[in-house]
């Protein structure tokens, strides 16, 4: 197997490189390092099966020979990336989207495309299953990310059905893991930050506000056999214990022996939608792929515990 995958130097497309080289495929990387860092594949690069290219894939995308498989992971992914980067991220929904499944059709190579919870904004169901339409802003701030993730699933099954592209949809819950970026403003590395600092822990509102945690390993797990499937639909992954954003700061104290305090703060600008639920149905999963996550969350904020350490310096 000859795999591309596109933004293959950030924190998930990086693990899905270490997996798909694990199961014997050669990996062509394409990463512009907006968010992603080379420090994430750098132990990849005496790999003769793995390549990395520093290339943006909203331009012209062309790979030398035959392919049969392009992910495409590309796409600031944190709020507060796609807020400082709302452009970049439009483009990479949509015109790498386009790119990608041009080659994906030029190639006759399978594409899955990585989406997110988000397409459901803040939703109006609870738990999200994959027929569930979503309930989002599409001016406010998180639109960008929000709206570009839902273009790049119309235009993936407008290929499928248009062009008969082999396609696959993954919409990925809350993943965390090691080769996050300390400072990439999503909740869990600012707690682990503060935390291992001695610093108080700032909360959004009160905290109350709910997420669904996978362990990184569990993820590409389930985006593997989604890949290997023969499924094109939409397919959840993520973790079904849902806990409230509070419950993980005090879980990271207790981890850190910290004795950081919670501090409560209103929520910023570009914040106004930020989702109230998120907690993933993940029937389709099992049924389909026999997939479910299982590294227990407080065994993965461990392992990941270990990586901020060695980050930081502490």
């Amino acid at each position: 197997m000859r795999t591309v995958v596109t933004g293959g130097a950030g924190f998930l497309g990086s693990h899905l490189c270490d997996g798909l080289l694990n199961r014997g495929h050669e990996v062509i990387c394409l990463d512009n390092f907006v968010t992603g860092r080379v420090e994430n594949v750098a132990h990849l690069m005496g790999n003769r099966s793995f390549r990395l290219i520093n290339y943006d894939v909203t331009d012209y995308l062309f790979i030398d020979g035959p392919l049969d498989n392009i992910l495409h992971f590309a796409s600031p992914a944190s709020p507060a990336d796609y807020l400082r980067l709302p452009i970049q991220t439009l483009k990479v929904g949509s015109l790498g989207t386009h790119k990608a499944l041009g080659l994906a059709r030029a190639k006759k190579a399978r594409f899955l495309l990585a989406s997110t919870s988000e397409v459901y904004g803040d939703p109006q169901v609870h738990p999200q299953p994959e027929t569930y339409w979503g309930h989002v802003n599409p001016i406010g701030a998180r639109g960008v990310y929000d709206e570009a993730k839902r273009f790049a699933e119309a235009m993936t099954m407008a290929y499928h059905r248009y062009h008969g592209v082999e396609t696959r949809i993954v919409r990925i819950f809350n993943s965390f893991g090691p080769r996050m970026r300390v400072d990439d403003g999503r909740a869990l590395p600012n707690f682990m930050r503060q935390a291992l600092h001695g610093q108080d822990i700032t909360i959004y509102g009160d905290g109350s506000q709910t997420r669904s945690f996978t362990f990184v390993e569990d993820t590409v797990a389930g985006i593997i056999k989604l890949l290997e499937s023969d499924y094109a639909e939409p397919v959840n992954i993520g973790n079904p214990q849902e806990i409230s954003v509070k419950t993980l700061a005090e879980e990271i104290i207790e981890l850190t022996g910290s004795r950081s305090r919670l501090i409560c703060q209103p929520f910023p600008p570009g914040f106004e939608d930020d989702p109230k639920v998120r907690q993933p149905d993940i029937t389709r999963a099992k049924k389909i792929l026999g997939w479910e996550p299982k590294v227990p969350r407080k065994v993965g904020l461990a392992r990941t515990l270990e990586y901020f350490r060695q980050e930081l310096k502490l």
